[in-house]
């Protein structure tokens, strides 16, 4: 049997929460196309059988746990990307292998050399992904470059966590790489955040894919109630906002903004759990939202 912890690093928007969803096999972390989704080290474990590599070699079966962290975001000024710089090295700690997410996309630069310089001297297994291989080579322009950083790690793979393609030669590395150990999951279990917390990231989710650009950086969701019954699952749940002005914008006219927020909410949730949910939303200023993070 194998079996470890392997964390997703990058910097922000590259795809490291896609993947993880791709890898596990079910969404369990929220996505956006904005940066600065993640805010949790959330966890999501991978069985896999056992299989013979290109060697030859007959590989055990085992569980892989996958770690997604924030992405480093690089803005002084924002106590909220300082946060989650701190929480993304933290993860580093005690890990089995590092696969290291990046975006060809975008040309390298200061975020992605922070990232480059956390893990490059960690004495730990490395895989760079290089993510959004669907995209055609004019649009990954920057592939080369990355490349050149190929003798520092174990592996180069080139996939799309989007698209699932060319995710199992990565799947089966990872497993190659693992130390022999215990399952720490449950078969049935598959991540390790609870109930309210999923369903906190799934409104906030609705919340970066709607509104402005500023506004999802000063929002975070709590969710105060889930009440189970027979033919409904009823939520109540609270948006929190750092100030008055973006209270009104998340509200909206006629309090059209968060009614089509909780729209999109209910609509996933009941799709992710084939049972009808009542959603009850407010909105609420709190300036220390960032503290409980």
């Amino acid at each position: 049997m194998k079996s470890g912890f392997i964390v997703l690093v990058g910097r922000s928007n590259v795809g490291k929460s896609t993947l993880i969803n791709t890898l596990v096999g079910t969404k369990i972390a929220a996505t956006s196309f904005r940066a600065q989704m993640t805010r949790h080290a959330i966890q999501g474990a991978m069985n896999m059988p056992a299989f013979t590599n290109k060697l030859g070699e007959e590989v055990p079966e085992g569980q892989a746990v996958f770690i997604d962290t924030p992405g480093i975001f690089k803005d002084k000024k924002n106590p909220l990307s300082a946060k989650l710089t701190q929480k993304a090295s933290q993860a580093l700690q005690g890990v089995d292998l590092i696969i290291y997410v990046v975006d060809p996309t975008r040309e390298i630069g200061q975020e992605e050399r922070a990232v480059y310089g956390m893990i490059r001297h960690l004495d730990i297994p490395k895989i760079l992904v290089m993510n959004k291989s669907d995209l055609s080579p004019k649009e990954r322009a920057h592939a080369k470059s990355y490349e050149m950083w190929g003798p520092d790690f174990e592996s180069v793979f080139s996939l799309s966590a989007l698209k699932a393609s060319h995710i199992t030669p990565l799947k089966q590395k990872v497993m190659e790489l693992l130390p022999e150990g215990e399952i720490m999951y449950p078969e049935k279990q598959l991540t390790n955040v609870d109930k309210k917390f999923w369903i906190s990231e799934i409104i906030r989710e609705k919340v970066f894919s709607i509104l402005n650009k500023e506004v999802p950086y000063s929002v975070t969701v709590e969710v105060d109630e889930v009440e189970e019954k027979k033919d409904i699952t009823v939520i109540k749940a609270r948006v929190l906002t750092n100030a008055d002005r973006y209270k009104r914008m998340i509200i909206g006219k006629g309090a059209s903004t968060i009614k089509e927020i909780g729209k999109l909410a209910r609509k996933e949730l009941e799709q992710a759990t084939n049972h009808k949910v009542f959603l009850e939303l407010e909105v609420e200023v709190d300036t220390h939202w960032i503290e409980r993070i």
